[in-house]
């Protein structure tokens, strides 16, 4: 999935004058587009405004999967195959305690790998779109959508950028 129209992709040595540029951008009533940075910039985060719904879905899979565990240990030690030795009650619920959370931890780490590998596309072989080289090296790779009233090659150079190139596209959402 690609986005139409061209886009101007700067290239910043510094954090500084990445955090620079987006004051910059932010007082033309600009926004970024996609940005690639070596670690995370909470500006740049800020700037890129992208929210994941991963959270709410981890959750959810948190709760669906202790229900679906105490619904497997109560119909095996319940139903399918009650043990009465010792007096012990039929449904003894705290000794389940212990592995529903360690199950649902693990349930939820699972399903939230995959549920980030689908969104993201990621699979074993897949030939990444590279924007630069040390993109996320050592490098802030920051990608604006062209806007005819904003002179965008002089915002990027008077705030630090190593290097100016235009595209067509940004890769696809991860």
């Amino acid at each position: 999935m690609t986005m139409d129209g061209k886009y101007i992709v700067g290239i910043f040595d510094e954090e500084k004058q990445v955090n620079k540029f987006i004051h910059a951008l932010r007082a033309q009533n600009l926004f970024l587009a996609e940005a690639y940075t070596p670690y995370p910039v909470h500006s740049v985060l800020e700037a890129v405004k992208k929210r994941t719904r991963l959270k709410l879905a981890a959750y959810f899979y948190g709760l669906f999967g202790a229900a679906a565990v105490l619904a497997f240990l109560y119909y095996t030690a319940v139903i399918s195959w009650p043990i009465n030795y010792g007096g012990k009650p039929f449904n003894s619920f705290p000794s389940f305690i212990i592995i529903t959370i360690i199950l649902t931890i693990l349930i939820v780490t699972l399903t939230s790998l995959a549920t980030f590998s689908a969104r993201g596309k990621l699979y074993p072989g897949k030939v990444a779109e590279i924007v630069h080289q040390r993109a996320t090296d050592d490098k802030f790779v920051l990608i604006v959508k062209e806007d005819s009233q904003t002179d965008l090659h002089a915002l990027f150079s008077s705030n630090g950028a190593t290097e100016i190139t235009e595209r067509d596209t940004i890769p696809p959402e991860e």
